[in-house]
């Protein structure tokens, strides 16, 4: 059983072999710059997930000004494959895999397993240079709705025992027994889980090298363990909405599912609204 969308990921020997090449860039997507700054692949550049994909004013996504500038800043043509990677096995890179079909980008990849199985794999190179391109005009497309839940939404759809809305946090998290990770701030006031949904954590979806399972795996796990419907509306959430895309990643690129949407609100968001009903 193959991928749905085989075209979407791609192995750490194809961009060994596609560095500096035509048409092709790469992206370091972390949750700061911190990691870029210590090494990464020659050639990329890196987002910061804090500051570059997310409005400095407004709990937002950036706007399609933003990311016009942010692109065309970088060098990054609509043309242009981009391939990101990046920390935390590619939560925040699957993030901006999110953010680049939101505004249209053809061409966008995941490189299976990230930054870490970048490291540990001794033929891989690794630079401290600082990426930089010659700016160039980017027009992004407007914003493709379809591809994000909003909290009216997901009230609409909470209640009854729901397996298409998936929590991808921890069995912890989902129960209340904490609000966030651990060394993580906590940012809800409430701790537990979306009347109804359904917790998968998103650690479900990879290998301990951090690549994708297979796809009879994903299978077994997603639509007949969990139960998710694949002809309904499919929505993940986390706390802060990376995980979660990882897991709409999986859903919608690897398995097929087409209505699956990613609620970047999450739990940061639905843990803080006076009077929405909490489960533990």
């Amino acid at each position: 059983m193959p991928y749905a969308h085989p075209e979407v990921l791609v192995e750490t020997d194809w961009v060994k072999e596609n560095i500096g090449k035509p048409g092709i860039r790469l992206a370091e997507v972390d949750v700061d710059l911190q990691a870029y700054e210590a090494g990464h692949i020659p050639g990329a550049v890196g987002f910061n997930w804090q500051k570059d994909l997310q409005d400095q004013l407004n709990r937002d996504i950036i706007s399609r000004q933003a990311f016009e500038k942010l692109l065309g800043g970088a060098g990054i043509s609509p043309k242009d494959t981009v391939v990101l990677y990046g920390d935390n096995n590619n939560w925040f890179a699957a993030y901006g895999f999110w953010l680049f079909k939101i505004y249209g980008h053809e061409s966008v990849k995941l490189m299976n397993g990230g930054r870490q199985k970048w490291l540990n794999e001794q033929d891989k190179p690794f630079t401290t240079d600082k990426s930089s391109y010659p700016p160039v005009t980017y027009s992004a497309k407007s914003p493709n709705e379809a591809l994000r839940a909003r909290l009216a939404e997901v009230m609409k759809i909470s209640g009854k025992r729901n397996p298409n809305l998936v929590d991808v946090r921890s069995p912890d998290e989902y129960t209340g027994k904490i609000i966030a990770p651990p060394g993580m701030s906590e940012t809800a006031q409430r701790a537990g889980h979306i009347p109804g949904a359904a917790n998968v954590p998103w650690s479900s979806a990879v290998d301990k090298d951090g690549r994708f399972k297979p796809a009879e795996a994903l299978s077994e796990i997603y639509l007949k363990n969990a139960g998710i419907d694949p002809k309904k509306v499919v929505i993940s959430y986390c706390r802060i909405g990376e995980r979660s895309s990882h897991t709409w990643f999986v859903l919608k690129y690897l398995l097929g599912i087409d209505t699956v949407k990613n609620y970047d609100g999450s739990w940061t968001e639905y843990g803080n609204v006076v009077g929405a009903p909490i489960e533990k």
